[in-house]
């Protein structure tokens, strides 16, 4: 597998932080990734590098662009960037997209939430003894300032208790059937109470969390095959082709540093 760049993944409740460094390309054409769409909102911000973000209708090239959960897009990137996944659950994922999207599915970031981190990031990433505190630190201080003065309120209760009680346990079989007494109400009404609130299945974002506890592992040293079955993917093939069409590259193209 060919290697598209060097990559620093930490991650906290509600979010995580990339920083990619993608090699050079070995032809004219930049580093591109597939087509794809994560349960997440995607802020790429430039560190000095060049990215173009696409969806199928347009396209926003810039300093810091952002992708509302959901939307296909494709991205291709040459040099260092950052990019922030923040869950649209959350109460700062509601306040960026409220503050940030305006309904667009993809839009330019204004420069003033962005000015200080930026190149503190940057440095971070590049510190010989880098320090994944600090990174999730620069990561919680984006956030809440892509977040700015936007009121946003938390999904339903009920959806928040299923969501937390299916994490704990991801690394195991899950159904809906299992949450009912979680949720409170009957198997219909929680199947369309949890499309109404995120916007997916139920079944459907079990499997984004699946990917997101195994790119957890992965990040933090764990073999593909390993992380697979530490968030109950049949096997490494499976989290593979999960995580490619999640985030458009297979997860063997990038090295953690």
């Amino acid at each position: 597998m060919e290697l598209l760049a060097h990559t620093r993944i930490v991650m906290w409740e509600g979010a995580s932080l990339w920083v990619v460094d993608a090699t050079p390309a070995t032809g004219a054409e930049p580093r591109r990734t597939d087509f794809h769409a994560h349960h997440a909102i995607q802020v790429t911000i430039g560190l000095g590098g060049r990215f173009r973000l696409a969806t199928a209708y347009t396209h926003v090239a810039g300093d810091a662009v952002a992708v509302a959960a959901d939307v296909p897009h494709d991205f291709e990137a040459e040099g260092l960037a950052a990019m922030v996944f923040i869950e649209p659950e959350s109460r700062l994922g509601r306040a960026v997209m409220r503050n940030l999207f305006d309904g667009a599915p993809i839009v330019a970031v204004p420069q003033a939430p962005l000015n200080d981190v930026r190149p503190r990031i940057a440095a971070a990433f590049r510190a010989p003894d880098r320090d994944d505190a600090t990174l999730v630190d620069l990561g919680r201080t984006l956030v809440a300032g892509l977040a700015g003065d936007a009121r946003a309120d938390t999904p339903d209760p009920r959806v928040r208790r299923m969501i937390a009680w299916a994490a704990g346990q991801i690394d195991g079989p899950v159904s809906l059937s299992d949450a009912v007494a979680v949720g409170g109400l009957s198997a219909s009404r929680l199947r369309h109470l949890f499309v109404e609130q995120t916007g997916l299945p139920f079944r459907t974002y079990l499997l984004w969390l699946r990917l997101t506890r195994a790119l957890q592992a992965f990040a933090a040293g764990a073999s593909l095959t390993q992380a697979a079955h530490e968030a109950g993917f049949a096997d490494q093939a499976h989290f593979s082709r999960t995580f490619r069409r999640m985030f458009g590259i297979a997860p063997a193209a990038l090295r953690m540093t």
